[in-house]
């Protein structure tokens, strides 16, 4: 198993006890357990509790991020306009895990040490200033943005989540108003 494969299967190991047995129950020993790995091992990747849980942060966040990078290099419409704010919008629909890995990261992150949430308060800084600058009403995009996120949020929390057809017309008439003047 490569070190890559190692990581990988602890930081799901972790998301897994936060999810199905709660924040307090994460330690670096209940994790190396469910992981099926040393503490040493566990130890090799992540040296500590904040590491760890700033690995489940950053991974899961780190493929949003390219998920919506690659959405905004293949939005194919004819016109700019708006084509950052879509490639939220889709990037967002499309982050949907069963595993909720990232949901657990930033749970965690957020019980144990919010400065860990540092890359994600950037990611959206950044993203913020994207849609700011997509040729939409800046308000109206800003609003579209905080859709997802409460759709997001509904999902994670399991807060009435919308059955999937629902969902994608959602998605479909979030999408058109971007493409509204």
């Amino acid at each position: 198993m490569s070190k890559n494969d190692t990581r990988s299967k602890i930081l799901k190991a972790a998301a897994y006890i936060v999810q199905s047995d709660g924040i307090l129950n994460l330690t670096l020993e209940a994790a190396a357990e469910q992981a099926g790995v040393s503490k040493g091992g566990l130890l090799y990747h992540f040296p500590s509790k904040d590491a760890l849980v700033a690995g489940m942060v950053q991974d899961p966040m780190q493929s949003y991020i390219d998920n919506i990078e690659k959405n905004v290099d293949q939005d194919t419409l004819q016109h700019e306009r708006g084509k950052w704010t879509r490639s939220f919008i889709k990037g967002t629909f499309e982050q949907r895990n069963p595993d909720k890995h990232m949901d657990a990261g930033l749970m965690a992150a957020a019980a144990i040490n919010r400065d860990l949430l540092k890359p994600v308060q950037d990611a959206y800084e950044q993203w913020q200033h994207h849609i700011d600058d997509d040729g939409l009403d800046p308000i109206n995009a800003t609003i579209l943005r905080l859709a997802v996120d409460g759709l997001w949020f509904s999902e994670i929390f399991e807060l009435a989540p919308l059955e999937d057809n629902r969902r994608q017309r959602v998605l479909e008439r979030l999408i058109q108003l971007t493409k509204e003047k």
